[in-house]
């Protein structure tokens, strides 16, 4: 029993290398393009939607602030099995559900392996790839509009 669960330490739920491998894949994707990617996890989804948990994580990363609204959101509840992608309305346009919801089976193929921070990265390349043919980068006008590290809630 802990005496004082108010210092309980705060849950691991990748090794530094697993998770510098994430933020690597991030920042790679956004060398190309004006888009930005984050990742927010936690251990339980406090009973909703994971996607109506997701955007409103998004909105409170501050990531429809983003100049050409083409900000993704990666959304994982980790002891629940949830996931959810969440993109701004300029991206999501552009590519409708089907695309989002073909990303979401593809890391669902990874989850279901054990293999969770390389479903993530393997996703995030692609995310990347499709904001660079929608969004590419331009050196005079693009910046890092998000920090690239990954977001970790309860």
């Amino acid at each position: 029993m802990n005496i004082f669960p108010f210092f309980k330490k705060k849950r691991v739920f990748f090794s530094p290398l697993d998770q510098a491998q994430i933020v690597e894949a991030i920042r790679l994707a956004e060398t190309e393009t004006s888009g930005e990617i984050r990742i927010f996890v936690e251990s339980k989804n406090p009973f909703m939607d994971p996607i109506d948990r997701a955007k409103e994580i998004f909105f409170q990363l501050k990531m429809a602030n983003t100049q050409d609204r083409n900000a993704v959101l990666f959304y994982i509840a980790m002891d629940d099995h949830e996931l959810a992608l969440f993109a701004d309305e300029g991206i999501y346009k552009r590519l409708g559900a089907a695309y989002w919801d073909n990303a979401v089976k593809n890391m669902i193929s990874f989850f279901t392996r054990d293999n969770i921070s390389n479903g993530i990265e393997t996703c995030v390349q692609q995310i990347g790839a499709t904001l660079k043919s929608e969004f590419p980068y331009t050196a005079d006008t693009d910046k890092n509009e998000l920090p690239d590290d990954i977001v970790f809630g309860k």
